[in-house]
């Protein structure tokens, strides 16, 4: 777990909570003394975050959610300040993606749905997060992009239109609350290695190696490092930083 940072006393919420940079964040989050709120609509995968925080000593509360259903977001970010009493932190991390193909080629229903996760799901966080936290004097919210939120050379289609529509979404809630104590930013991922990109990758030795040999440096990033960037960015190390997409890519995008 993550000790860089004192989180001590204060309350973080994580969305895709149940695996990957979620997962990595939550436990880095009460490694560091917060409790945490975590979200996912995989059961399974949340109840095993949860289980790993509450062995580790830490508080945690686990709500299982669809960040697609506003509704749903709503009730676990009530819940989790009824529970915790106040809400300084957010990392909204949950995501789905589409397979590569031409535009023509994209079924309309999976086009909203990834839109619905990727781009609405962050929206009802920010906007049910920013109400919790300015009563308070405000907090910080992260917003997970990714190197698909500045090109398109992977190849997918609503995927890489709802990381874009995150990075103006980020921008336009930091200047919102810039005067109000609440800091927004995101953080653009490369190839980690998760779940996720097992999946995108199609699970095997050659499709890994394919995502390997788009890193400059060789290697796919550990769900820690991004874990690393979240807490610094929630934390009053980053009290100057807002509107601000931090690519943690292995210099994918220097490229």
């Amino acid at each position: 777990m993550t000790t860089k940072f004192d989180y001590s006393g204060k309350v973080a919420f994580v969305t895709g909570a149940g695996s990957g940079i979620g997962r990595a964040t939550a436990l880095a989050f009460a490694g560091a003394g917060a409790d945490v709120a975590i979200a996912d609509i995989s059961a399974a995968g949340l109840d095993e975050t949860a289980s790993l925080i509450a062995d580790a000593g830490g508080g945690v509360r686990a709500f299982p959610v669809d960040v697609a259903d506003a509704a749903q977001v709503e009730r676990a970010v009530t819940r989790a300040v009824e529970v915790f009493g106040r809400l300084d932190v957010a990392f909204n991390n949950a995501a789905t993606f589409d397979a590569p193909g031409p535009v023509d080629t994209l079924e309309v229903e999976t086009w909203n749905r990834i839109i619905a996760v990727n781009l609405s799901g962050i929206f009802h966080c920010v906007k049910y997060q920013a109400a919790a936290m300015l009563p308070r004097g405000g907090g910080a919210i992260i917003n997970t992009g990714s190197v698909a939120s500045e090109i398109a050379s992977l190849g997918l289609t609503a995927y890489t239109a709802s990381k874009h529509g995150v990075v103006g979404l980020t921008k336009k809630a930091a200047l919102d609350y810039a005067t109000r104590g609440l800091r927004v930013n995101a953080v653009l991922p490369g190839a980690i290695d998760t779940p996720m990109a097992a999946e995108f990758s199609g699970g095997t030795e050659e499709g890994r190696a394919a995502m390997v040999a788009l890193e400059p440096m060789g290697r796919l990033g550990a769900p820690r490092e991004i874990a690393d960037v979240v807490l610094w960015l929630g934390s009053d190390a980053a009290s100057f930083v807002t509107g601000h997409c931090v690519a943690v890519d292995g210099g994918w995008l220097a490229r």
